[in-house]
């Protein structure tokens, strides 16, 4: 891998302004204070994705429900009834059985 490659890959883990090479390369990690004070600052625990839209809505958390599935099968169902119902008028319109 190339040093640039690597560099812009872990550009994100250490913010710029709080671990310089001077703190970073000192002696045995006694310049590592601030590091250490704004690692530790940050959030613990589990991250809770975020989802949003139809499936954040309606699939996902505590609202998560079968009913847009079956409100989608009903309303195919309904509009394929309809159509086939009025091909069929269209078929006796000059036609008798």
């Amino acid at each position: 891998m190339h040093a640039s490659l690597v560099r812009r890959q872990l550009q994100g883990l250490i913010p710029p302004k709080i671990a310089t090479p001077k703190l970073v390369s000192g002696d045995a990690g006694t310049g590592l204070g601030p590091l250490v004070e704004f690692y530790s600052k940050l959030p613990k625990g589990r991250v809770t994705p975020r989802v949003s839209g139809i499936k954040g809505r309606y699939f996902s958390g505590e609202n998560a429900s079968g009913k847009p599935i079956v409100a989608l099968i009903v309303g195919l169902f309904a509009i394929g009834y309809t159509l086939d119902y009025n091909m069929h008028l269209k078929h006796h319109k000059n036609h008798a059985h």
